[in-house]
């Protein structure tokens, strides 16, 4: 099975380097016709400038593809709608969102001023919320969209000095768990890729030897799945040079407490066995949980839910 994507359009955000480019390249190689978006700012999000965006573009239309650049801040809602609609002005369709825009404010928290913290959350966060927003009515009419958002380890496992990054990266995980389950009814599929690359965003922070394995070039192909025809929904696809991975979260089978156990002390020495792995599931949205607690509280006391509900 090869996959392309011939007749599609697509959108990559901070396609004008790194990540981006080599998402929006391999996209258009593969038969994509390609919005490029980015702001053109430095690694902290100063400054704009179309050219990064319009240089790979020209790389884009150089080897025989279709592509347009816009300088749209994320983030910015008049912006994005500005780049929605031009994109259906030319195309008249947008089957592929590819949220890659990301900037870098890192210090320790107590010395990060909430400025930088809610600058890196705007363009992350709400730069992400932004597009999907723009873009969601568009595919639900087609009934066909496929969404990727960019998360980090440093949003699902922590980094020091990356507070508001690793914030707005954990994010990602419930805005597309809620995503999946509304998108599903219009084949709106919605995925989140964990990447690990050699970028300008990385490249203080990766030793030099890791940097040369860790090209974008070796992400690419897990972006290019997850917004196929075929692609899953719901899934967090770690990736960096060539490795792919799944992330899942999981809930112990936990323990219920009642009457003079349902103390602080309770738990405290039941805590072994609340964090117990054995048995441990994966959850697929919210009242999965609460279905579980309340089935677990109610065979603690011996009561029959089924017949409660009569």
């Amino acid at each position: 099975m090869t996959i392309r994507f011939d007749d599609r359009v697509a959108i990559v955000t901070g396609a004008g380097a790194g990540l981006g480019r080599s998402h929006a390249l391999q996209l258009a190689n593969r038969g994509a016709k390609v919005v490029v978006n980015d702001l053109g700012a430095s690694v902290d999000g100063s400054g704009a400038s179309e050219s990064a965006a319009q240089k790979v573009v020209d790389e884009i239309t150089a080897a025989g593809g279709e592509a347009m650049a816009h300088g749209a801040d994320v983030s910015n809602e008049e912006q994005v709608a500005d780049l929605v609609s031009r994109t259906m002005d030319k195309w008249g369709r947008i089957d592929i969102l590819v949220n890659n825009a990301g900037i870098l404010r890192d210090k320790t928290f107590a010395k990060m001023t909430m400025a930088d913290f809610r600058k890196v959350v705007d363009v992350h966060l709400l730069g992400t919320a932004c597009m999907t927003h723009a873009v969601w009515p568009i595919m639900r009419e087609a009934k066909y969209g496929r969404i990727v958002l960019t998360s980090s380890a440093s949003g699902l496992y922590g980094n020091f000095g990356q507070a508001n990054y690793g914030a707005a990266k954990a994010a990602m995980m419930g805005l597309m768990n809620v995503l999946h389950l509304e998108g599903a009814r219009d084949d709106i599929r919605v995925n989140t890729l964990a990447p690990t690359a050699a970028t300008r965003m990385t490249e203080e922070l990766i030793p030099e030897d890791a940097l040369a394995l860790l090209k974008p070039e070796t992400i690419t192909p897990g972006l290019l799945y997850l917004v196929s025809e075929d692609a899953p929904s719901r899934v967090i696809l770690g990736a960096g040079a060539g490795s792919f991975a799944v992330t899942k979260v999981y809930e112990t089978q936990g323990v219920t407490l009642v009457d003079d156990d349902l103390t602080p002390e309770g738990v405290a020495s039941a805590f072994d066995r609340i964090s117990d792995t054995e048995g441990q599931e994966e959850l697929t949205q919210a009242f999965h949980q609460t279905g579980k607690y309340a089935e677990n509280a109610a065979k603690a006391r011996g009561i029959d839910l089924g017949q409660s509900k009569k």
